[in-house]
């Protein structure tokens, strides 16, 4: 922790050091594409008390060159390290993408394999879904979805967390589009702080496609102002304020608890709706009734296949 966080403190001018090592955050045991841990602080149940309203997910750190994204995440723990009342199970992640953040001068979105991490969850049809996006966007390097859905080390730890804690919500700190957005069950929050409701989008391989679309989870999408800029300490506790209580009075919902109960059968739906381009062509050819779903590396979706350069470029 002393080396992760001496590496975060030296980055951020918002959070030192010595800010970070009290937070107490524990090493997941995942890595990065260059090896650098993904951490992450469990807030739990508290014995003897009430039982948790739900399960939380907060995530900061998915495009490294978001620093206020991060920062603000810290702060946010610094709170719950403060008044934890056992109202919710919290998991915090502050920093989805370190080799983003802490491995260039000056920080990257991508990870060290030059993939936008919000682009390479599972979707629909995904393959076909991302290319035509990318093609959209001028194939900006920036928004690469990456050769297959799951393909990175950092998703891919991503969504095992999300299978496994099974959140009632999740809350994910991006910048720098200083709105709030939302996918998911309806209905979601219109302000959170100064921040007010804006729908962005849903883009093939993001995060809110995934599991808010997807799974019924409500993704709650932070979008601060500024990526190098933090808001002031009263925006910051203002924010905080109205994301409690619009989790107090609207998780879980009916959704979000019935889609769990399918959640592989959801995933292996995505799977078969993605083959990979040279499985896809195989399968036309034999005049297959059904598309071969992408094989899997645990519960997660194979990261082996490479998506066809002729797809994308």
């Amino acid at each position: 922790m002393a080396q992760e966080c001496s590496r975060i403190g030296h980055k951020l001018g918002s959070i030192s050091v010595r800010e970070c090592l009290d937070r107490a955050l524990v090493d997941t045991g995942a890595r990065s594409v260059r090896g650098q841990a993904i951490l992450m602080k469990e807030y739990p149940p508290l014995s003897g008390k009430r039982k948790p309203i739900g399960r939380v997910l907060l995530i900061g750190g998915t495009h490294g060159d978001e620093y206020a994204a991060v920062s603000i995440v810290f702060k946010w723990m610094q709170t719950l390290d403060r008044y934890h009342s056992g109202m919710f199970h919290w998991h915090v992640t502050p920093l989805l993408n370190p080799d983003g953040l802490l491995l260039h001068r000056p920080s990257v979105r991508l990870n060290a394999h030059g993939v936008d991490l919000n682009r390479n969850m599972p979707s629909p049809d995904w393959y076909n879904q991302t290319a035509a996006y990318w093609k959209s966007r001028g194939f900006d390097p920036r928004r690469y979805p990456g050769a297959a859905p799951l393909s990175e080390p950092e998703t891919q730890w991503l969504f095992e967390e999300i299978r496994s804690f099974r959140p009632d919500a999740i809350v994910s700190v991006h910048a720098p589009y200083g709105v709030l957005d939302f996918d998911g069950p309806p209905v979601g929050p219109t302000d959170i702080g100064y921040l007010h409701l804006k729908l962005i989008g849903v883009y093939p391989g993001s995060l809110g496609n995934f599991a808010g679309i997807q799974h019924e989870i409500p993704v709650i999408t932070v979008e601060l102002p500024h990526a190098g800029i933090m808001p002031t300490h009263r925006q910051i506790s203002n924010m905080w304020r109205d994301l409690i209580h619009w989790l107090r009075h609207n998780i879980p919902k009916e959704k979000t608890v019935k889609a769990y109960a399918s959640f592989d059968a959801i995933t292996e739906r995505l799977e078969a709706s993605s083959p990979p381009p040279a499985k896809r062509k195989k399968t036309q050819a034999q005049h297959s009734s059904a598309p071969v779903a992408a094989k899997r590396s645990g519960s997660a979706i194979s990261s082996r296949v490479h998506i066809n350069t002729q797809v994308i470029h």
